[in-house]
């Protein structure tokens, strides 16, 4: 068998496995179903980039093609135009996953973005026997009736601090076990207290040990409400699940009503579970003691990805169309924006696919250079607060208004100090402290050759404004950005950004 026809052999076994028809396949990798009849019967010489795109198209590593990093060539000072639809969220998306695991049932999670974090949880999955399948944009997840912790991939668990959110559904299932300890954005120290203390209430002590988590459970009924020692996404959703697999009525204090939990919680619902105070910081739950189901859901879209594209459109002084944005997760920010000068249109709102989450069509308007400085501080909270995920997307956008902006981000210990990167395309930006920033605009953005922050949001605010620097800019190792985006550089060229991905070997 020639190299060719290997190649084609494992293109065709991995598309089967996907889920895709030769057609499909096809659409997305852009080229006629011929062609990838060709491709698959070894007939066609492929390039390496074309290699590339296939591995990115299938989300699987083909040879050593994919092994070296992946670096995106930015031209930038092109005005972007047009529309582009958000997909579902990633943050709900691995929270879905790991909440499957509550279901001895068939779970069927709709429209899931195929992002490396997502990849990584389907890995952890995998390898502890739940089947796991994509069924074109679906995922399909069959358990196991025994699963296999000792089998863990734990080099794939210590990539995504999501792997925390398998305690919850675990100990319905398991009194001893081991998870390695979380990984993710190296945004300083995410301490996982309000976990262990959260799980403290349902009879379960996790331990610290070298590289792992030893987690023993003798789960019971809390004896009074779980307030949760911080209110954090994962934190109110790990405890959601505990909740959810315990028969008998918890009352959790302090939730998080971000767009995640919210999303968790429908899904619970569909699986039986009774919720009361969905999207405020007291939630009641029923639980049940056995859960067997077969259930498809529809997370919702993405508000930090509807954000990405605001600032996009904002920096680069551009007008665009973001449909299909939840806009209950993004009115505080357009205010600060509107209080800027900027201006917006809304659509008539409209359901997403869980029948819950309100969207709208939101299309930003050019300001040509007349954007003033906020006259407060931008600083993040918990929801209904500035998203912290959206903070560092102000940073390029109050770059271009006129005057001194005060970013505050006092959430995380480091990542204030990735926003220092901005200097080195032509931010004013003045460092205060690990927190805060000064910046001065509007700025002239130049053309730089970087490397990616570890943070997911800090390595796509650099990457916006290099849409905005006249020039030719090169951002390298942007693993992480594929961790939290799906095609981001396909769908910003389509709205006339001119980015090339590279792959070096």
């Amino acid at each position: 068998m020639s190299t060719n026809e290997k190649i084609g052999q494992l293109i065709y076994q991995i598309r089967q496995e996907r889920g895709l028809t030769q057609a499909a396949f096809a659409t997305r990798l852009g080229t006629s179903q011929s062609a990838v009849n060709r491709i698959e019967h070894g007939k066609q010489n492929l390039s390496l980039e074309t290699l590339g795109r296939i591995s990115d198209v299938l989300n699987k590593q083909l040879i050593s093609v994919n092994e070296g990093a992946i670096n995106l060539r930015i031209e930038g000072g092109h005005e972007l135009r047009g529309e582009v639809a958000v997909k579902t969220s990633k943050n709900a998306a691995v929270a879905l996953l790991c909440a499957s695991l509550l279901n001895k049932g068939i779970t069927r999670l709709k429209n899931i973005p195929r992002i490396e974090e997502v990849n990584r949880i389907i890995e952890v999955l995998i390898s502890i026997g739940v089947s796991v399948k994509w069924v074109g944009n679906d995922l399909e997840i069959r358990p196991p009736i025994h699963l296999k912790l000792e089998a863990m991939d734990k080099e794939a668990a210590r990539k995504t601090r999501s792997v925390l959110m398998f305690i919850g559904p675990l100990i319905h299932t398991m009194s001893d076990f081991k998870i390695p300890y979380a990984g993710g954005c190296e945004l300083g120290r995410r301490t996982v207290l309000p976990h262990l203390y959260g799980m403290e209430e349902f009879g379960v002590d996790i331990f610290t040990k070298s590289g792992h988590y030893h987690v023993t459970a003798a789960t019971h009924l809390p004896t009074r409400p779980v307030v949760l020692y911080e209110s954090g996404d994962t934190t109110t959703e790990n405890i959601l699940m505990a909740a959810a697999g315990t028969d008998g009525e918890t009352v959790i204090k302090m939730a998080s009503a971000n767009y995640m939990v919210q999303d968790v919680c429908f899904f619970l619902q569909k699986l039986g579970i009774k919720i009361d105070g969905v999207g405020t910081s007291t939630l009641r739950v029923k639980g049940l003691g056995y859960i067997k189901k077969n259930v498809t859901y529809s997370p919702s879209e993405d508000p930090v990805e509807a954000m990405t594209f605001i600032s996009a459109a904002v920096t680069t002084n551009s007008s665009i169309t973001i449909r299909r944005a939840p806009i209950e997760f993004l009115e505080l920010e357009l205010l600060k924006l509107e209080k800027m000068g900027l201006k917006y249109k809304i659509s008539q709102k409209y359901k997403a696919d869980n029948g819950k989450t309100d969207l709208v069509d939101l299309t930003i308007m050019k300001h040509n250079g007349s954007l003033i400085a906020p006259k407060d501080k931008i600083h993040p909270n918990i929801f209904p607060g500035l998203n912290i995920d959206h903070l560092p997307y102000f940073v390029p956008m109050v770059a271009v208004a006129r005057g001194r902006t005060l970013i505050h981000d006092w959430v995380y210990e480091d990542r204030a100090l990735m926003y220092t990167e901005m200097k080195k395309i032509g931010v004013n930006l003045e460092l205060a402290d690990p927190h805060r920033v000064y910046i001065d605009g509007p700025a002239k953005f130049k053309a730089a050759d970087l490397v990616c922050p570890s943070g997911i949001r800090p390595a796509v605010m650099l990457l916006i404004g290099m849409l905005a620097a006249p020039g030719t800019s090169i951002l390298r190792n942007v693993y992480t950005i594929n961790r939290g985006y799906e095609d981001l550089a396909k769908r910003l060229n389509s709205l006339g950004a001119q980015i090339t991905v590279m792959h070096e070997l």
